[in-house]
């Protein structure tokens, strides 16, 4: 993998997962992931953050409008379904037994997924501002290197 093709502050070996700071469901999956994630295998990183922008410029997404969670590894990027699905399956069992929802067509999967993403704050609600890492999950965020 050529790193000139990389995000900015994202190595080879690394996994992060872009996550809408001020969405109150995707905090809570960011601290699901943080809870189980025993491995380490992923970083986080908030889309409104410095790094999450120049991630997203990287791969020519919206700055502004965050419709689905990113996961990007090295230099590729899933989105929707495909990235809930590369988490999953990296958090092991019993976790990545729901992969056997792949089996549904990548459409339908994907129609769901917006389902709830475009309607995630009038569901679960929004915070006002992105909230920061408390000190001991600090190590688990995506920062300039």
């Amino acid at each position: 993998m050529n790193s000139t093709n990389l995000p900015p502050n994202v190595s080879t070996a690394d996994k992060v997962i872009l996550f809408d700071g001020v969405c109150k469901l995707c905090n809570a999956w960011s601290n699901f992931i943080i809870q189980h994630d025993h491995q380490h295998v992923f970083k986080l990183c908030s889309v409104q953050s410095d790094e999450g922008q120049k991630i997203l410029k990287h791969f020519g997404l919206s700055t502004d409008v965050y419709a689905s969670m990113l996961v990007v590894e090295g230099d590729a990027v899933y989105q929707q379904s495909d990235a809930f699905f590369q988490v999953v399956v990296k958090l092991g069992y019993p976790w990545k037994i729901v992969c056997v929802f792949r089996m549904i067509p990548k459409s339908i999967r994907n129609w769901l997924y917006d389902r709830i993403a475009l309607n995630r704050y009038r569901l679960f609600g929004k915070y006002d501002v992105c909230l920061l890492p408390t000190a001991d999950h600090e190590a688990r965020y995506l920062s300039e290197k």
